[in-house]
């Protein structure tokens, strides 16, 4: 596992959270998606919700410094992937893939059927890596109202300028 943990996110983690979402954008703009890496971290206020309702968590270093965080809702029944990102000097070690088995494990205990996410189709941290982490992508039919919704919020957003789908990860 490293010289990290993952642990339930803190008050005192929320304004570094956000900090950690824009160090993460850097791959984005190296990919010419500058709107997506510009595009603003939730509020130390929305961060906090997440925080409160146990719905969110951290990757911490040796120093119990956040490197990367996931906030989970829960969608139509189904635990929903809101955000993960990891600092880009902690990425390629295993830390975001420990935060999502953090969200199946939390998915199991409530007795949650699935989880969501919508996330860029062709972006290979994106799309591509969810597929090795056992989601698929799900046809418009699939689509419960609550995804449709929030990807009319990412439509209404810019956020389309690249191909997005939902996907789907049965527990």
């Amino acid at each position: 596992m490293g010289a990290w943990r993952i642990r339930a996110a803190w008050e005192s983690d929320l304004v570094v959270l956000r900090d950690v979402e824009r160090s993460a954008g850097y791959l984005f703009a190296e990919a010419g998606m500058d709107f997506v890496a510009e595009d603003e971290p939730p509020t130390v206020e929305e961060l906090r919700e997440f925080v409160e309702c146990g719905r969110a968590w951290v990757g911490v270093d040796g120093e119990n410094r956040s490197v990367g965080y996931l906030l989970a809702g829960v969608v139509d029944g189904n635990a929903h992937l809101e955000q993960v990102s990891v600092r880009p000097e902690h990425m390629r070690r295993g830390i975001g893939r420990a935060l999502l088995e953090r969200l199946i494990a939390w998915s199991r205990e409530r007795e949650l059927p699935a989880i969501t996410l919508t996330t860029y189709v062709e972006v290979p941290w994106n799309g591509p890596y969810y597929e090795r982490c056992g989601f698929r992508f799900l046809t418009a039919e699939e689509e419960t109202p609550g995804l449709r919704r929030i990807r009319a919020d990412e439509i209404a957003r810019g956020l389309d300028r690249w191909p997005r789908a939902c996907m789907r990860r049965d527990i």
